[in-house]
């Protein structure tokens, strides 16, 4: 078993802001052997994301809360609890996920009042919140929430569609949500995230786009170098 030593609040503060944060999405780890993949992992990881569906917000069903709690036993790293839920469900989920052990739980803006509940809960219970937006939302739709949040997601695909390849409107759409965090005073306590469409030759271009975390999938888990990757991905440089 591993200790965590931060609180979900202060685990999200701690995250490194002068360089690319390495955000590790389990779906892409061989669930049949989890605990190997973490541990290979673990040297290079800033966070762990899982994602979570309800087969209704998205096409299928993704992670429960048993499966966190045994992930939160095996590493020491913050894990991320991405909500794909229809809302009157948010609320519920986003406790269950952070008792399991989530130290970050995002939302939908699509979710509307009950994600601004959900976000609020995330805090009352000790975790840190983020938002998140499907493509086809339009990105002014996260202006209610950037006073609560710590994270801002676009996906830069349709949602819950594995190897999809980037939108061409992805980095536009992260240019956006950057000046509205910058009109709302925030730019510096939000980390701006990139999920969807992470190969290669995209990173890049999300990174001078203004992402500060990408989620990476096969990228990470199907590089047989990891720590080259790594070391690639901190190298990358946001546009001035």
């Amino acid at each position: 078993m591993t200790t965590k030593s931060l609180s979900g609040l202060a685990a999200i503060a701690a995250l490194p802001r002068n360089r690319l944060l390495g955000e590790f999405s389990l779906w892409s780890a061989d669930l049949a052997n989890m605990e190997r993949d973490l541990k290979r992992i673990e040297p290079y990881a800033d966070l762990h994301h899982i994602d979570v569906a309800d087969a209704r917000f998205t096409p299928g069903f993704l992670f429960f809360p048993d499966y966190v709690a045994r992930i939160a036993k095996l590493t020491s790293k913050p894990i991320h609890v991405h909500l794909m839920v229809e809302a009157e469900i948010v609320e519920e989920q986003t406790r269950q996920f952070i008792e399991a052990g989530a130290n970050l739980i995002s939302v939908h803006a699509e979710n509307g009042e009950a994600g601004l509940r959900a976000v609020r809960l995330a805090r009352e219970l000790g975790a840190e919140a983020g938002v998140v937006l499907r493509l086809e939302t339009p990105v002014a739709e996260v202006a209610p929430f950037l006073q609560e949040v710590a994270f801002v997601t676009l996906l830069g695909t349709s949602i819950g569609v594995k190897g999809q390849s980037l939108s061409e409107h992805a980095c536009p759409r992260l240019i956006e949500a950057r000046k509205l965090m910058k009109q709302a005073g925030r730019e510096k306590e939000i980390v701006l995230a990139a999920d969807g469409g992470i190969r290669h030759e995209t990173v890049p271009r999300l990174r001078a786009a203004g992402a500060e975390t990408v989620v990476l999938g096969s990228l990470a888990f199907g590089d047989p170098d990891l720590a080259q990757r790594i070391a690639w991905l901190h190298g990358l440089e946001v546009a001035a």
